[in-house]
């Protein structure tokens, strides 16, 4: 069994197995030919049960035919340009080049003694993303697992910064749009139930300001703690930008943490174009960036980033067997005194590779090419009478559904868009996502892919059309 642990033993048989891998998926990436397979639960669930794992086929290659069976072949592909639901990015090549390096090398980012130049490319990043964003001379940050640790530390800094034991009086503002993880993370961080107010947001479903003032003061006047304000660049579901700006104006004058949830419009920071649309974001106290979203990097790749580097000691602890106190007078950079986690991937190396190779106008050139897309994307809905869009897209986000020419009850539709997404999955032809608008059911589209083209959207679009009509047609033909 030793001859399965890399080493420098081993070497040409890690070569051997690694190469083996990449083939089978470089082979399955270029004969993909739709985004899913439209395979079942109940088709692909007794496939893997019927799997004995206490014994080993002990063959890579009858391991990675038996991989093509119960996932590569039924696996949802997001490199395919019908792939239009959740935010999930293709990726490039440098960032797995780099999965494969820190994979093989597996430095733990917690401790300078795990990692070496791994930290120091990590704070490198951290720094980079923070000039970028315009956070100042004393601004820090620490990678993370995605949106919702960023999103939990960061609100963990602005409970600690309160100074307050009285947990109850404390109160998050977020809009209604929201990421739900800001009320996760109130209640992981033992607020009360009614500790989230949620924020009302105008036509754009961008927070309205006026209401978040009201909102702060009635907590003011109630001798309450606002605690923080979340304000979202790039909300799931529309991809709206709150008006960054007056939220930091608001903030200041309430004395209320400045926290932004920039996990999809992060891109903009790299942005040619449009990065004028995160204007005010270098005003906040904390953000949450995705790279995995809008960097085009493998999950998982995320950064929380704070203005003051100071407060992120409201995360650290020390253990003598770890990083103990007197490392900080010895000027050793461990990672964890900033951290949620302690045993870290290096994922900031896909990044690092990213930039090295692309540089950040490259990265920047791919997102703006989703922007354009999306408008181009809202020209066509809008221009279509089958549908209904909801906003103009800030970010890569349409959201829209089929109304039939005929007089149609309300309920009757919802179920005709929903038959729609259904059947559109289970043919595998395309992938998209569904959310609610005013308690109805309305389609997504979240473009993220540069290969998409106006002429997949239309594709999809009459595919949507086609399976809407064939549902209304049926209930009409039960109903008589």
């Amino acid at each position: 069994m030793r001859s399965h642990l890399l080493n420098d033993t081993t070497t040409e048989h890690y070569r051997r197995s690694v190469t083996e891998g990449v083939e089978r998926v470089a082979a399955k990436l270029a004969a993909t030919d739709r985004p899913f397979t439209g395979v079942t639960v109940d088709d692909l669930a007794p496939r893997i049960d019927a799997i004995d794992l206490d014994r080993p086929l002990r063959d890579t290659t009858a391991v990675l035919d038996e991989l093509e069976d119960v996932y590569l072949r039924d696996a949802v592909y997001f490199h395919h340009p019908r792939y239009l639901a959740h935010l999930n990015c293709p990726v490039v090549i440098p960032a797995v080049l780099g999965e494969a390096v820190l994979s093989a090398v597996n430095s733990s980012l917690d401790t300078w003694d795990q990692s070496a130049g791994g930290t120091l490319i990590e704070r490198k990043l951290v720094d980079w993303t923070a000039a970028r964003i315009g956070l100042g001379p004393a601004a820090d940050g620490v990678f993370t697992s995605g949106g919702t640790q960023s999103n939990l530390q960061a609100l963990l800094l602005a409970r600690e910064e309160t100074k307050t034991q009285d947990l109850a009086k404390l109160r998050v503002f977020a809009s209604e749009v929201s990421h739900f993880s800001v009320q996760k993370s109130a209640k992981l961080l033992g607020l009360g139930p009614d500790a989230v107010v949620v924020v009302p947001v105008d036509h754009d479903k961008r927070m309205q300001t006026v209401a978040l003032a009201h909102e702060l003061e009635r907590c003011a006047e109630a001798g309450l703690i606002p605690m923080a304000v979340v304000a979202t660049a790039g909300t799931t579901d529309f991809g709206s930008i709150d008006p960054l700006p007056e939220i930091a104006g608001l903030c200041e004058q309430y004395g209320a943490w400045m926290h932004v949830d920039a996990a999809y419009g992060c891109g903009l920071l790299a942005s040619l174009k449009y990065r004028h649309r995160i204007d005010g974001i270098e005003r906040a106290d904390s953000v949450t960036v995705d790279y995995h979203k809008s960097f085009f990097q493998p999950v998982s790749s995320s950064a929380v980033l704070v203005r003051d580097g100071a407060t992120l000691r409201h995360a650290t602890y020390h253990a003598e067997y770890l990083n103990p106190r007197r490392m900080v007078t010895e000027r050793i950079p461990n990672q964890v005194d900033k951290s949620l986690q302690t045993t870290r991937r290096f994922d900031a190396l896909k990044l690092w590779m990213t930039l090295r190779v692309m540089g950040a106008d490259g990265i920047g050139a791919l997102f703006d090419e989703v922007c354009d897309l999306a408008a181009e994307g809202w020209k066509l809905l809008a221009a279509d009478p089958r549908f209904d869009v909801v906003v103009e897209p800030s970010l890569s986000t349409l959201v829209f559904r089929y109304v039939p020419a005929a007089v149609t009850g309300p309920d009757e539709i919802d179920r005709a868009n929903l038959h729609a997404r259904k059947a559109l999955f289970a043919s595998g032809d395309a992938v998209v996502a569904s959310t609610k608008v005013s308690g109805r059911h309305y389609l997504k589209f979240t473009l993220l892919n540069p290969e998409t083209t106006t002429a997949d959207i239309t594709a999809v679009l009459d595919l949507i059309a086609g399976h809407a009509e064939q549902y209304l047609g049926e209930s009409l033909d039960r109903a008589c």
